[in-house]
């Protein structure tokens, strides 16, 4: 496991991130998943480049692969910044299971 940079806390992410998380109860590694996924789909830049440094990229792909859902946009985009195709994504083949009807 990656050992977190002490300088970084959960504060230099971006609040609005976290309007539904007790901040005094995170935890970098409980939380993983959903941090990973609310900065994917949700943070800035700068989150982005702070969750590379609290998890480095190999973490950030495995989390990723097996998140069970993501927008459209972030799916493409990990699809090609890790050169992945979008079926080896787990949020892929659930979707694929349960199409949205009004979407389609």
């Amino acid at each position: 496991m990656k050992k977190i940079p002490k300088e970084i806390t959960i504060n230099d992410f971006s609040q609005h991130l976290f309007w539904d998380v007790d901040l005094s109860e995170f935890d970098f590694d409980k939380h993983k998943a959903h941090l990973i996924q609310k900065v994917l789909e949700y943070g800035l830049l700068k989150d982005w480049e702070l969750l590379k440094k609290v998890y480095g990229l190999e973490t950030i792909k495995q989390v990723s692969l097996n998140l069970r859902s993501l927008d459209a946009v972030t799916l493409s985009y990990l699809s090609v910044y890790f050169k992945i195709n979008k079926t080896e994504f787990r949020c892929y083949k659930h979707s694929q299971l349960f199409p949205n009807l009004w979407n389609s």
